[in-house]
Order: structure tokens, then C-alpha cells, then sequence
């Protein structure tokens, strides 16, 4: 493909699958995408390679350049396949639901997932079905009372964005740290529990005692589902009804 920078290969997604050859083991991008998944959901994106993906599926790692050409693009299936259980979903009855519906689902597949928030936000997805989960989400939002442009649009939708990758991003962290210390939130509160109260006791952090004192353990989902709203609320200039 001629482009302003040059010859390129077209997209991965655009490339016609290799025809398929008299193998034990057939192949097909879908499949070699899967495999990775797999990998991937079990030892995390730096425990991903050409060969171990070649090795999952029986076959030799050359084959697998035949359906891509690097890393970047396998990792490109590998982000589209998890879009494609994003974009199922029922139709919903007004924007607002249907944008609501679109992040939970966005969740759950990143904590099913969890390679897959740290690819969120990083290069654009413009895979097939990521295209479609952002046309859903642009045309919802497109629908809400504040946003009368483009521009508005835009705005809204980099909010919403920005607060999805960085509100996935940290609870996936928890996680990780939680798995790979053996420390859940009791046993942190035990260990550095002296060490804070002798702080808050000095005075000079009043508002931080509050929510120590006072502060109830969230549950994840729910407080997940109370941020977006509010975020949602804010961009879009809509108000639910208490």
C-alpha cells in the first residue's frame, strides 16, 4: 500500500488469510489469536512470544509469519478478538444505557483479561470490532442534551476515555499487587496501621483521618459503576434523577 510516508503493507485485517496448505495443524488468524489470549491471560504480555504461540498451537514459529508479520500486529488480533465480546451485548434503550452497558462490558473483559488494560489507551485500536465499540459508544454519546458539536463530542469522549483506562488500569494493579505480595487490604491496614494513626494523630491531616475513620471499604463494582456515572453526568451535562 502507497502511502504519503512511503510503501506499507496494508493492515492486518485487510490481508487476505494465507490459503491453507496440506498441514497437520491448520491455522488462521482467529486461531493463532486465541492461542496468544491464552498465553497472555496466563502469563501476562511479557510472557508472550512468536514461540510459545507456535509451541501452543504444535506447529513450527515460521508458519505463524505467514498470517503476521510482528508483534504489534498479533497483538492487534489479539486486542480485536477481546472488542469482539465487548460489542456483544442487547441493545439498550436510551444513550446513556447503551454507554454505561459498553464500559461494564469494557471491565469485565479487562479483569477476564488483564493484559488488555495495559494496551488500553496506549496506540488506537482500529481493528474491525474495536471500531465498532467506538462507533457505538461516539453515536451514544452523540445523543446526550450537552453535546451540540463535534467538538463536544470529542470532549466527551476523550473524558470518558480517560477516566475508563485510568480507573481499570489501578484496579487491575491492585490485583497484581494483592496476587504477587500475598498482602490483601487487612493485612496492609495490620502492618502500616502503627505508622498511620501516629500520623493522623499529629493533627495536620484531618480530612485524610475522616477517611480513615469513617471511610467504608468500597466494593470495586460498585464504586467502578458511581465514578463513571458522575464522570458521565459532568461531560455530557446530563443529570440523573435521584
Amino acid at each position: 500500500m502507497d502511502t504519503p510516508y512511503g510503501s506499507a503493507p496494508l493492515p492486518v485485517w485487510e490481508r487476505p488469510e494465507p490459503q491453507p496448505r496440506a498441514a497437520p495443524v491448520p491455522l488462521s488468524r482467529a486461531k493463532i489469536a486465541a492461542a496468544a489470549i491464552r498465553l497472555a491471560d496466563e502469563h501476562g504480555l511479557d510472557g508472550l512470544s512468536v514461540r510459545k504461540i507456535a509451541k501452543e498451537l504444535g506447529v513450527g514459529p515460521m508458519r505463524l509469519y505467514d498470517y503476521v508479520l510482528n508483534r504489534s500486529e498479533l497483538l492487534d488480533l489479539m486486542v480485536d478478538a477481546v472488542y469482539a465480546r465487548i460489542a456483544e451485548g442487547d441493545e439498550q434503550a436510551s444513550w446513556r444505557d447503551t454507554v454505561l452497558a459498553i464500559v461494564h462490558r469494557t471491565r469485565e473483559a479487562a479483569l477476564a483479561h488483564e493484559w488488555f488494560a495495559d494496551l488500553l489507551g496506549a496506540r488506537p485500536h482500529l481493528g474491525p470490532h474495536a471500531m465498532a465499540v467506538g462507533e457505538a459508544t461516539a453515536a451514544a454519546l452523540s445523543q446526550a442534551p450537552a453535546v451540540r458539536s463535534i467538538d463536544d463530542l470529542q470532549r466527551a469522549l476523550g473524558g470518558l476515555s480517560a477516566f475508563v483506562v485510568g480507573a481499570l488500569r489501578r484496579e487491575i494493579t491492585e490485583r497484581r499487587t494483592a496476587r504477587s505480595t500475598g498482602t490483601d487490604v487487612t493485612a496492609w491496614q495490620a502492618a502500616l496501621g502503627p505508622y498511620l494513626r501516629r500520623m493522623l494523630d499529629t493533627g495536620r491531616y484531618p480530612t485524610v483521618a475522616r477517611l480513615v475513620v469513617e471511610g467504608a471499604h468500597l466494593d470495586a463494582e460498585e464504586t467502578f459503576h458511581h465514578n463513571v456515572t458522575t464522570v458521565l453526568d459532568g461531560i455530557t451535562g446530563h443529570r440523573a434523577q435521584p
